[in-house]
């Protein structure tokens, strides 16, 4: 059995466990839909006349699932086209594709074996295809794939997993890691942190029953507020070099390591300075994520 084999094992496994002891869903997955529709809508008002051009030639295909892809021909709406897949068997073997399990230490326990078969390598694949496939329904599932993995790459919690005697395989990106939050009634309701993250802690256009993604209208405001706090202009954005997807990865680690995990505890309640402190997080990350996106989608089809 291959270490992907493993993966997807002790995945759906624990995800079982989790839907059990747990009265929200649990997340495999990267940001909800509305995170990711921030993202695609930072990076399309940043693309070139010719990589848009591209871009909706592309998005217009109507590749398998067509069910799937028939609601979301715009960029924007193609953002979750890689979530939406979730339901079809035949795409199962893409799931550990929207991550890579860099582990955190925290007791001496040994790691597990990197999978290779991870988010970087996903996106070194596709941008490939985007480069050099002449088929063009390839080309088309590969910029969908990329669109989606970009956001990805840049949710701290999809480059981490926490290592230790209780979770010596990880915590699954926070998956396994249970706490409370405020509900609007100021009750408290249970998710984990991974799920907590996906959110935007609260702050995204939230996905509605079964995974539907939020109505286009709510998308610009929420990122116009992570582009004005993070201006395009950071030097730490590295926009002439956009395909160095491992550094984007250690990033979110460094992110996960020392804001997602710190100052909370497993079954815990969430303090309203983790969130505020965190936010600034999330909102960087997102925009981050959009100009990046753009810049990568601007290297390929040059203006």
């Amino acid at each position: 059995m291959n270490v992907s084999q493993r993966r997807l094992i002790r995945s759906a496994t624990a995800l079982s466990v989790m839907c059990i002891l747990l009265s929200a869903p649990t997340s495999t997955f990267g940001w909800g839909a509305g995170g990711h529709m921030m993202i695609a809508y930072i990076a399309y008002k940043r693309l070139n006349p010719k990589a848009r051009n591209k871009v909706s030639e592309l998005l217009a295909i109507n590749i398998a699932p067509s069910s799937v892809t028939s609601k979301s021909k715009d960029f924007v709406n193609a953002s979750h086209w890689a979530d939406d897949l979730r339901p079809f068997p035949e795409f199962d073997e893409f799931k550990v594709r929207h991550f890579i399990d860099k582990p955190i230490l925290t007791d001496g326990t040994p790691p597990p074996p990197e999978d290779s078969d991870n988010i970087v390598k996903a996106l070194e694949d596709n941008l490939q295809i985007l480069q050099t496939s002449t088929d063009k329904n390839a080309q088309a599932r590969a910029l969908r794939f990329i669109i989606h993995f970009v956001g990805d790459i840049h949710q701290p919690l999809h480059c981490s997993t926490k290592v230790d005697q209780a979770h010596p395989e990880g915590d699954r990106g926070g998956n396994l890691f249970s706490l409370s939050i405020p509900d609007k009634g100021g009750k408290k309701r249970l998710t984990n942190l991974h799920s907590y993250w996906d959110g935007g802690l609260g702050s995204f256009p939230p996905t509605g029953a079964n995974f539907a993604p939020p109505s286009l209208s709510t998308i610009p405001a929420a990122a116009t507020l992570a582009m004005k706090a993070n201006p395009a202009t950071d030097p730490r954005l590295k926009l002439d070099g956009p395909f160095i997807f491992r550094d984007w990865a250690d990033e979110s680690f460094v992110l996960a390591r020392d804001s997602a995990y710190q100052g909370i505890q497993p079954k815990g309640f969430v303090s309203a300075s983790y969130t505020a402190k965190n936010l600034k997080v999330v909102r960087t990350r997102v925009a981050w994520a959009g100009y990046r996106l753009s810049a990568l989608l601007n290297a390929i089809w040059p203006d």
